[in-house]
């Protein structure tokens, strides 16, 4: 029997997936890595994006916000600081959140706190857009 990897996805709040595939990609700082069963272990830093569960000709998709990874035994643990499968992402709710986020940027007297959360919000809804339409275009 081939080996294949388990993906463990853990937010603050949940456990938001687990399960099985031959390959992880992941979003990391440094660009894009791709996991197959046997690699060594190794420890990443994540940035928002989407990480992708492959499983012979289906294909998982999920979007992240940061966090990290550590795989080992076969095993890739990816601690984020949010987690959205593809299925539940509501594109509208997304494209209102990013609105929201920008028009937060363009005001002159926020402060830096609050420019920091409309910058990490507008980077998750960028990223829950681009799995959304990842998704979409799968489904065609």
């Amino acid at each position: 029997m081939a080996k294949r990897l388990t993906l463990e996805l853990v937010t603050p709040e949940l456990a938001a997936f687990s399960g099985e595939g031959d390959s992880v990609v992941l979003p990391a700082w440094e660009g894009e890595m791709g996991v197959l069963p046997g690699h060594a272990p190794f420890l990443v830093q994540l940035k928002p994006g989407a990480v992708r569960l492959r499983d012979g000709d289906e294909t998982r998709l999920f979007a992240v916000s940061g966090g990290f990874a550590e795989i080992r035994d076969d095993k890739v643990s990816l601690f984020a600081e949010t987690a959205e499968m593809a299925e539940a992402i509501d594109g509208e709710r997304a494209r209102q959140a990013l609105e929201r986020a920008q028009a937060e940027l363009k005001r002159k007297e926020a402060d830096s706190l609050t420019m920091a959360n409309a910058e990490a919000a507008l980077q998750r809804a960028l990223v829950r857009l681009k799995v959304a339409e990842l998704r979409k275009g799968r489904r065609r």
